[in-house]
């Protein structure tokens, strides 16, 4: 039948393109020292924590922070970190680098919204990635059956290696990505959330069953 899997799921640390209120989804920059400095306390938080596997998407800033999580966990040393492009952050196309406001303000209006604030209200996630293709003149911005059906892919390859073992999986992925994960599998919980920086969100699989334990958590953040 096999055995408890607690997901402990990590949003990135703030990156340059987070700080400067920029649409960042495939689009890449490093983590501020601002950011470095979350990520540390919140592995602190969770240096007691063992880990049986490690996953993160392929971008830098996940992979940055989940290296900085292993650091400073006890039990990190030797286990290796596995970056996989299926728990990438939505791809925004064209809106990627482009200040959040103008880039959502042309969506909405695109789609018939009469303004950003309008659209948030209003729009739910699936409906919001279909729009931004939408909006997108090249096409080539994400729509949600595309996004859902790459990371559901990852989710799932997870799943099936560990079930059996049971244990705590640690996964550095992304607002969105993370965000999703938790309203299709736990439903009740309302999508509109927003993640901060290196808060965890854990997600437990027993039984057939998902559960949230954890969402948007930073109360364990330590500072050194």
């Amino acid at each position: 039948m096999g055995e408890k899997l607690s997901l402990y799921f990590v949003r990135h640390g703030q990156t340059y393109l987070n700080k400067n209120w920029r649409m960042q989804g495939w689009a890449d920059t490093p983590l501020t020292p601002e950011g470095i400095e979350i990520v540390k306390q919140s592995g602190r938080g969770l240096s007691e924590i063992e880990f049986i596997a490690a996953y993160s998407s392929d971008l830098h800033r996940t992979i940055a922070t989940a290296e900085l999580l292993l650091k400073e966990n006890k039990h990190g040393f030797g286990l290796t970190l596995e970056p996989r492009e299926e728990f990438r952050e939505t791809f925004f196309g064209s809106f990627e680098g482009e200040k959040n406001t103008v880039a959502w303000e042309e969506i909405a209006q695109v789609n018939g919204y009469e303004s950003q604030a309008a659209f948030f209200e209003q729009a739910n996630v699936k409906q919001a990635m279909d729009g931004t293709k939408k909006a997108d003149p090249t096409g080539d911005a994400e729509d949600f059956f595309t996004f859902w059906t790459r990371v559901e892919q990852g989710f799932l390859h997870v799943i099936n290696r560990h079930r059996e073992e049971g244990g705590n999986i640690l996964i550095v992925a992304h607002g969105n990505t993370i965000r999703n994960i938790v309203h299709e599998l736990v439903p009740s919980v309302k999508e509109s959330f927003i993640l901060d920086n290196a808060s965890v969100t854990v997600l437990t699989y027993e039984n057939g069953l998902f559960e949230i334990e954890r969402l948007n958590d930073i109360s364990h953040f330590q500072a050194e």
